[in-house]
């Protein structure tokens, strides 16, 4: 009710002739108050679904998330109106975010804005309760497949749990369809192309010309992950033999991970000789019976060291750090402030693995951030982009050096630097590896919201793409009759993944511009900005501009530099590219 009232003396003063910069700013006063109501109460509607997964939460979610999208739509429309007034720069700034605030929005149409809410809703749903049921009375879900894809070496299993899992996504296919219709429709009504050209204008800067910047980014990092993936090809066939090509795709069941977006379980196969770094995180963790809390105060413990305040009491009360053996909850990890002050909480089904340690640091770095910037204005409560957001909590994790483990107690000295092959490997697995497959999800999205992908060429659009970014194959015939792209998490969640993608880039940008600032010396993968209040100084100040500034303001804040630049990757992994290509030399690279 207490949007609709905001909504109601503007329409009256529209009647009354041309607006103006208080009209502007009242509007967007009583905007930003109901936004702050209606998010927290879509925030633990949503928190409540995704943690109790049951038909009447999914409806009550769906609910609530269908009024503050109605509302958020309806501002959006509204401030249309102000256009042509010449506003102050933070008036200005206001209205373009309400306008570019929403991921999917809603059509006009009642009838239509409810069925779109309830498809967004059910497909997450859906994917939460994902199981591939390989014998009667025998059911894996996400977990167990992800445990036994980083463990076995096995072809055959792993091709039929590659199999298995995507059976979960044909029922969603045509759900799919309808949500992008109707995503489009509504993004058509804001006045955008289609819902990808609507997520490209969120950058400050025209949406071809982002497009342009990504393909400049991937261009920087291309050879070092063709370097990583002809490595990699020719080590998986001496395992499997003739399964693997010489000099084509790799099979995507091989790569230790259900989506094959990330490499670092192949490492035991992979390792340099005599490159053992001497330890193991997930068996450490687990020897020394780390129990989950004591990781995610380990996490929290890092930031602390930098001058951030503790989490709140609440956060050790409400979040959820373990799998419940009673219900159905969407395991997968996430980071949320409820309130959008300080009722902050993460969503986990915490393992005493490296991944998942790995995994705190990165919830949490979204944690702090959402606290630091809680004193901005309520549309100026988010990351300078996206890619902010998500490049935070990795920034700490290049940090988790062996160094940092002697300071934790975990290993006794740091490893000898001639161990460091070994461990930008195992680096690179995991990070360099991701980086085509963060391209992707995105390319295959904006080009299925235009329509260049038409309904029937989804399968094969998506495998397209990810033999030419990735170099890698299915294991298994596809067809149309599958639906591949939904069995990864944020396709069905119409979460946006070029985030992931700039924060792969972002993270090294900021490791290095942060090891500088702490005085750090030598080789940049070795440097930990643990215990540096000057880091931390210039990490909470970029922090707490939140979204105020164009993202380029706030990457010179952190680093002095305006522009992405990838050649931070380069510089970090620079000692492991000249070892790869001795490796490569005189086998095929490419796919």
């Amino acid at each position: 009710m207490r949007f609709l009232l905001a909504l109601l003396p503007f329409s009256l003063a529209a009647a009354q002739g041309a607006p103006t910069v208080e009209e502007a700013r009242a509007f967007l006063d009583r905007v930003e108050a109901a936004l702050f109501d209606l998010s927290a109460e879509s925030g633990r509607a949503s928190w409540v679904q995704a943690t109790y997964i049951t038909y009447d939460t999914e409806l009550l979610a769906a609910a609530a998330s269908e009024r503050l999208i109605n509302a958020t739509v309806r501002f959006a429309q509204e401030a249309k109106r102000f256009d042509g007034v010449t506003l102050p720069p933070d008036l200005a700034r206001k209205m373009k975010l309400l306008k570019l605030s929403l991921t999917m929005v809603t059509p006009r149409d009642p009838a239509k804005s409810a069925e779109l809410t309830r498809l967004a809703t059910g497909l997450e749903s859906a994917y939460g309760k994902g199981k591939y049921c390989p014998e009667p009375g025998r059911c894996l879900d996400l977990q167990d497949i992800t445990r036994i894809n980083a463990e076995s070496r096995d072809p055959r299993q792993l091709l039929d749990l590659w199999r298995g899992w995507r059976t979960i996504s044909p029922p969603m296919r045509q759900d799919y369809r309808r949500f992008v219709e109707l995503s489009n429709e509504g993004a058509r009504e804001l006045g955008f192309r289609d819902t990808g050209a609507m997520w490209r204008s969120k950058y400050d800067m025209p949406p071809e010309e982002f497009a342009r910047e990504l393909d400049r980014l991937w261009e920087q990092v291309k050879p070092l992950y063709v370097s990583l993936h002809a490595y990699v090809r020719w080590k998986l066939r001496e395992k499997y033999g003739d399964i693997v090509p010489a000099a084509g795709p790799i099979p995507a069941h091989l790569l230790g991970n259900v989506w094959a977006q990330s490499w670092e379980n192949l490492y035991p196969l992979l390792a340099p000789a005599g490159a053992d770094p001497g330890y193991d995180l997930t068996k450490i963790l687990k020897e020394r019976k780390t129990g989950h809390l004591a990781m995610v105060k380990y996490g929290e413990n890092f930031f602390l060291s930098l001058g951030f305040e503790p989490l709140p009491k609440t956060f050790w009360e409400r979040s959820l750090f373990l799998k419940p053996r009673d219900r159905e909850v969407v395991c997968h990890a996430s980071a949320w402030n409820i309130d959008n002050v300080d009722d902050l909480r993460i969503k986990m089904c915490i393992e005493p693995t490296a991944e998942d340690f790995i995994t705190i640091h990165h919830e949490l770095g979204h944690n702090f951030y959402q606290r630091a910037y809680n004193k901005q204005p309520m549309l100026f409560r988010d990351s300078a982009n996206d890619g902010f957001h998500e490049a935070i909590g990795d920034t700490i994790a290049l940090s988790m050096t062996p160094e940092y483990l002697v300071q934790l107690g975990f290993l006794p000295s740091a490893p000898d630097p001639s161990k460091d092959t070994g461990l930008l490997l195992a680096r690179a697995l995991e990070k360099v590896a991701f980086l085509p497959f963060g391209l992707l999800i995105d390319q295959w999205r904006w080009k299925v919201f235009s329509g260049e992908i038409p309904p029937e060429k989804y399968n094969q659009a998506w495998w397209d793409l990810i033999l030419k970014y990735q170099g890698i194959a299915p294991p298994a015939p596809r067809s149309e009759a599958d639906f591949d792209p939904g069995a990864k998490y944020h396709v069905p969640a119409n979460v946006p993944y070029t985030r992931y993608f700039l924060a792969h880039i972002l993270q090294f940008q900021f490791h290095r511009a942060l090891a500088q600032s702490a005085g750090r010396r030598g080789p940049l993968h070795r440097c930990s900005i643990y215990g540096s209040k000057e880091a931390g100084r210039k990490l909470i100040a970029m922090l707490e501009m939140g979204q105020s500034r164009p993202w380029q303001d706030a990457l010179e804040t952190l680093t002095g530099q305006r522009q992405m630049d990838a050649t931070a990757i380069n510089d970090y992994f620079a000692p492991l590219k000249k070892w790869l290509d001795e490796q490569n030399r005189g086998k095929p690279a490419g796919w």
